[in-house]
């Protein structure tokens, strides 16, 4: 493997985020924080505890969750998409440089940016409420897992892409709402039997449900089934990522 060819992206990737910092992390930091401010100060002292939870502390998870998706599919789609539009993915594909490696260098650097964001926001929330981390080993895998499940994805969003517009298309009206919809701001038990059902088919409720789990302890579904989802998710992403570069998929448009 070509580690140097790896590095030598990773860094590329890696500058242009502390040359757009505002963007990349301060932008994405203080929206978080509104959110805390309007649901965990103004509205959730009006909310009973759930699950034993103080409402501002049960909503961190969600938050955390996210910001960490839709970061992470933003940079790894603008990462790739880039190269395409300015003609320097011809360099890359030209280099003695395999898809693992490409891929491998670009999704890292993707998700190293989301998971710095994700700790800065979990750090940022401990300013406005009480946090418990019960389970830290969980909390960590759980983070990795999505950030590199999510860069993965928007590694195909953007090699999917064909103009700005479509790499905003996915983040903004299918991953955003499910988020929303997953149990982000509330517990799916709070819902009535048959909205609950529907919830079920949400993919985004089983990371939040276990994120959340690896803080309090509480969760709308099994640990193991959201494990188990997220990893099918990472493989199938894989899949279409290593069928992409067998094939030369939109590499070259």
């Amino acid at each position: 493997m070509n580690f140097h060819a790896i590095r030598a992206i990773y860094i590329f990737e890696m500058a242009r985020t502390w040359r757009t910092l505002l963007q990349s992390i301060v932008s994405p930091v203080i929206s978080t924080s509104l959110y805390f401010v309007v649901f965990g100060a103004a509205i959730g002292s009006r909310i009973p505890e759930i699950d034993g939870v103080s409402y501002g502390a049960f909503i961190v998870p969600g938050l955390i969750m996210l910001s960490l998706l839709t970061q992470s599919i933003s940079n790894a789609s603008f990462g790739i998409y880039f190269p395409k539009f300015v003609g320097t993915i011809y360099e890359i594909l030209s280099a003695p440089v395999s898809f693992l490696e490409i891929t491998i260098a670009y999704v890292g650097a993707a998700a190293t940016k989301s998971i710095i964001l994700g700790t800065i926001i979990l750090a940022t929330a401990a300013l406005f409420v009480d946090l418990t981390i019960i389970h830290p080993f969980w909390m960590i895998l759980f983070l990795v897992l999505t950030a590199v499940t999510f860069s993965l994805f928007g590694f195909i969003i953007g090699i999917w892409a064909d103009g700005f517009e479509k790499l905003q298309l996915v983040p903004l009206l299918i991953v955003t709402p499910l988020t929303f919809l997953g149990g982000s701001f509330y517990s799916i038990n709070m819902l009535p039997p048959f909205w609950q059902n529907v919830t079920l088919f949400n993919p985004v409720l089983y990371l939040v449900s276990g994120f959340r789990w690896s803080f309090y302890g509480a969760a709308d579904v099994s640990v193991g089934i959201s494990l188990g989802m997220t990893l099918v998710f990472l493989a199938l992403c894989l899949g279409v990522v290593a069928w992409i570069f067998k094939t030369g998929y939109r590499l070259k448009t």
